[in-house]
């Protein structure tokens, strides 16, 4: 086989790119993974990883902040240094990038380094690349090729997505930012407004707000966390503001005013009233598109739907060889589902037996503000409006002995069961620890797990999980700790 010849060329090495080259290499095909940035991607350079080590430090804060309620003293006030705690969270990116090349390495998968671009069937053109890099960058890992003609039977693309932009309210890395300048503040903003309380809004929100910063969020719909189950929005907005952010709901910016040093966002509620707020800097996390451009596309004829590549259960688009995985093929926009799919996607190219299509229905989400939120399947209201009968369990943080040890006695636990059935259809939580818990609830769906089998599960005790089966009886009125 020449050299610039591959079995699999994937275009992206974040989540889903790294693990789906890591996999095409386990199944014996000559992979190669085209990149031109960072390996690792976005998530783990700028995403999920850091900003988890930039909310890990927010915990300690909140912790700091009422240690005498754990029988401790703390002399003197505990003050964040904004330059330390954005080196520790570049740091564990460093760290982990370092980690994609060692797996690539071992794994035998070629990197190439450039900007890859579709040039007809089964041929991949690399340049330079002409896309200037976020400071600061991991450096290029040795070894790598480069520009060049490069051929596969198979290219997957997997080239996420970046910030949306709002016409009029465009981020310019200095006054408007995104979750990019937001990662890394020179010094810490006195008052801030962020536009849009997805995931990625309400964690820079909760993250500068447990920093002593005056944070407004300002969220279009009438709720916060809007994919959420309505329940759990309203119990994690109750306790967001009460560690003090403040959120407008129903209302949008419709205009930035910039000065020197600072904005003033105009808002406009659903009244048609409109109020300025004066803020240091404004964080838009109005959502993230596709990266589709410039990377071939149309000349190969492969079809796009709303800035996403329209692909099947399989990362197969409607052009033969040409597949898509993660972000740029569409929603939900997250880390572990591009991973699945791209497995998906490889082994069903290698003729794995017994390989199932993605079901985005079994994909959990999570928010790490202060508190936690976790779900996965169906909302209430949503199973209500699809006709479904359902049985809804609940169980409260306050009646659980190890949430009441930990001093995190606020949350709830909430199921949602077909009625007719039993099966589980949906799992939603908000409080300590549910992003690690709402894993038992996937698990169990994916099994097509019923409340019977639910009950008869055993778990530990103290820990917070049995706060998981409870809500599973209350559900069946058999609830023993409420």
């Amino acid at each position: 086989m020449a050299d610039n010849s591959y079995d699999v060329i994937i275009i992206g090495s974040g989540p889903g790119g790294y693990v789906t080259a890591i996999r095409a290499a386990q199944l014996g095909f000559r992979t190669a993974i085209v990149e031109r940035e960072h390996l690792g991607g976005i998530c783990l350079n700028w995403g999920c990883i850091p900003t988890k080590a930039l909310l890990r430090s927010a915990e300690v804060m909140n912790y700091a902040s009422h240690i005498k309620d754990y029988g401790l003293k703390l002399e003197g006030k505990v003050t964040p240094e904004v330059g330390a705690v954005v080196d520790r969270s570049r740091k564990v990116s460093l760290r982990l990038n370092g980690g994609v090349g060692f797996l690539m390495k071992k794994n035998k998968v070629d990197v190439i380094w450039g900007e890859a671009k579709l040039a007809g069937t089964g041929k991949v053109s690399v340049s330079k690349p002409t896309k200037k890099p976020m400071e600061p960058q991991p450096p290029v890992p040795k070894g790598v090729k480069g520009e060049g003609e490069y051929t596969a039977k198979h290219i997957i693309v997997a080239t996420g997505a970046r910030p949306r932009a709002l016409p009029g309210i465009e981020p310019d890395g200095k006054l408007i930012w995104t979750y990019f300048e937001a990662m890394v503040p020179q010094k810490m903003p006195e008052k801030l407004v962020v536009m849009g309380s997805g995931a990625i809004g309400i964690e820079f929100a909760s993250f500068y707000n447990s920093m002593g910063v005056d944070v407004t969020v300002v969220e279009l719909m009438d709720q916060i966390m809007p994919v959420e189950d309505e329940e759990i929005s309203k119990l994690a907005r109750k306790q967001l503001e009460k560690h003090g952010l403040k959120i407008m709901t129903g209302a949008k910016v419709t205009k930035v005013d910039k000065k020197a040093d600072s904005v003033v966002a105009h808002v406009e509620t659903k009244d048609g009233k409109s109020t300025p707020i004066e803020a240091d800097r404004l964080i838009s996390a109005v959502g993230v598109q596709g990266n589709i451009e410039n990377i071939g596309l149309e000349a190969v004829g492969v079809k796009t739907e709303r800035g996403t590549i329209v692909t099947d259960g399989y990362g197969r688009t409607n052009v033969e060889g040409v597949y898509a995985i993660g972000d740029v093929a569409g929603p939900p926009m997250l880390a572990h589902k591009a991973e699945h799919e791209g497995v998906i996607c490889v082994e069903k190219i290698a003729g794995v037996p017994g390989v199932h299509a993605l079901d985005t229905s079994l994909i959990p989400g999570c928010t790490y503000c202060h508190p936690q939120v976790a779900s996965v399947g169906m909302t209430e209201k949503a199973a209500k409006e699809a006709g479904r009968k359902v049985r809804v369990g609940r169980f409260q943080f306050g009646a659980n002995g190890k949430a009441i040890a930990l001093g995190e006695d606020q949350g709830l636990v909430k199921t949602i069961f077909d009625a007719e059935t039993g099966q589980l259809i949906g799992a939603h939580m908000v409080g300590a620890e549910v992003t690690e818990l709402i894993q038992g609830y996937v698990v169990a769906m994916n099994l097509e797990t019923t409340e019977e089998e639910l009950m008869h599960t055993v778990f530990p005790h103290p820990t917070l999980s049995e706060m998981m089966k409870e809500s599973v009886l209350d559900a069946y009125g058999r609830v023993l700790n409420a």
